[in-house]
This record gives structure tokens, sequence and C-alpha cells, in this order.
């Protein structure tokens, strides 16, 4: 059994919960724009806005994974964007674990801010479909880290 880090070093544990998710079955670049985008939220705007992007009411910017995605009308700022709905699911269930962790160390759930989330990759599940002709076609699953941390603000 692996033993995972976090990629944060040097918080106060007085101040800070942390929580993270490994192996998720979801997109990683999908993770990557979910985590740019609530980076820096307060706790409770960022739930509500995944919470909003599972019901497709509001739209993450994607502001490197572009290529090929259409402008739509909802997003206002940025010429791309999205409801990636699998993995905000994910991360939601996340950022719940680390409200549970900051609500047992005493910490106010008001004033809970996230200063970092990261998303990275995650091992690869390789499976193979059997074509004709002796051939085979690759299946291959990714999967994702993320990493929440969460701080009291004064």
């Amino acid at each position: 059994m692996p033993t995972y880090g976090y990629s944060i070093i040097g918080i106060d544990p007085d101040r800070t919960a942390v929580a993270s998710g490994r192996n998720m079955r979801c997109s990683p670049k999908q993770s990557r724009e979910i985590c740019k985008a609530i980076r820096g939220m307060m706790l409770d705007r960022a739930i509500e806005l995944l919470e909003d992007v599972i019901q497709e009411k509001a739209w993450i910017p994607y502001r490197r994974h572009k290529k090929k995605r259409g402008h739509h009308s909802g997003m206002k700022k940025w010429a791309a964007g999205g409801h990636p709905v699998k993995a905000s699911e994910n991360i939601l269930k996340i950022l719940k674990n680390a409200e549970a962790n900051a609500d047992s160390k005493g910490l106010d759930i008001d004033r809970l801010r996230i200063i970092h989330a990261a998303a990275s990759r995650g091992r690869t599940y390789k499976k193979y479909i059997e074509r004709a002709f002796g051939r085979s076609s690759p299946y291959f699953k990714n999967t994702t880290h993320v990493e929440i941390v969460l701080e009291e603000v004064i």
C-alpha cells in the first residue's frame, strides 16, 4: 500500500484542515480546472459552485485544456468552459470531508477558505478490447489524485 503525502508544506496544523482523494475515477484535466476555479474561495461558496455545476447551472472555465471546446453563451469572461459533472461530484465529496475534518478540530466552519487545491494524475488502469484477426485495442482509464487544504480566516 503506497503512502501519500501532501504537496503543500509549512501550514499551521492548528488553523488548517486537510483532505485528499486518491485514484478517483475522473478526468485529471477536468479536475485541474475545477481546482483552479475553487482555489481561494470560501468553503460555502465553493460548495455552492460545485452543486450548481452538477446541476449544470454554473460553468467551470477551461483555461489550459480548452482545445476544440466551443464557446457558450453562459461563459462571459473565458473563451471555453463546461460542466464537468463527474469530477465535480468527486471533488465535492473531498470538500465535505475537509469540512468534517475542520469541524472535528474545532475550527469555525463559516470562516474557512480553500488555500490549496491541487489535482494530479493517478495511476492508469489498463485494459484491452479484443478485435478481429488477433488484434486488440487499448481501453485505458485515467485516475486522479486531489488535495484540498482549508484554513480558518482570522
